[in-house]
């Protein structure tokens, strides 16, 4: 690629300034659900389950740590592994992933905690379906934004690019294996947990036709693509 379509390509255009506003919505949004993830009890997503677990274990046996700090550290790491692995799944939303999602979950989960302490199951379930939907409202955003990945989505990318397995089944087995690994630490694994593997896609489809799209494109030109 020339310079000169290097420089076209970061140009800082209307429709770029809205892919960064997109990007940096959809991963605040997303550490946000998260809080609402943890605090409904009933599991998480299943890079959440591997994240918690690991966290927990870390926190009870090895040092005492914030599960932003720790999310942060352990996406960092994998950062360092995507950069040598396959580096142009690395961009701006990547980094913001990082600094910023394991924080907002942090602060999304104080906050309910104080406004539902003990919650009942009717809460705990509004809780969890409030976490889904926002979630992949977040997701639409920031995929549809396209500047880079987060360091899990990066993984399953990567394998279904370089090995014969297509994406779905690549990403099926890493869930698989970060719930199982996450659940042997002492992570929660619930009725969140399959629902998300089940409603996630859908969900995500339909924010992205009616809202990330028009977002980014406009709905003129929406109707185009």
């Amino acid at each position: 690629m020339s310079e000169a379509s290097e420089k076209k390509k970061f140009q800082m255009t209307p429709e770029m300034v809205r892919r960064i506003v997109m990007t940096v919505i959809g991963v605040s949004v997303m550490g946000f659900s998260i809080g609402l993830f943890s605090h409904s009890g009933c599991g998480f997503d299943p890079f959440q389950v591997f994240c918690h677990g690991l966290w927990m274990f870390l926190s009870a046996h090895v040092v005492k740590i914030s599960f932003g700090t720790f999310y942060a550290i352990l996406n960092a790491i994998l950062l360092v592994i995507i950069f040598f692995w396959n580096r142009k799944k690395i961009g701006l939303g990547t980094v913001i992933n990082i600094f910023l999602i394991g924080y907002i979950a942090d602060f999304s989960e104080w906050v309910m905690g104080n406004l539902f302490p003990d919650p009942n199951w009717p809460v705990r379930l509004m809780l969890l379906a409030a976490g889904i939907v926002i979630m992949c409202f977040a997701s639409a955003l920031y995929f549809t934004a396209d500047l880079g990945v987060s360091t899990y989505d990066a993984v399953a990318l990567t394998i279904s690019e370089r090995t014969p397995f297509p994406f779905r089944w690549a990403r099926i087995t890493s869930d698989l294996i970060c719930v199982l690994i996450g659940w042997l630490l002492g992570a929660a694994v619930g009725i969140g947990t399959l629902i998300t593997a089940f409603f996630m896609g859908p969900l995500i489809d339909f924010f992205n036709r009616t809202v990330a799209v028009p977002m980014r494109y406009g709905r003129k030109k929406q109707q185009k693509i």
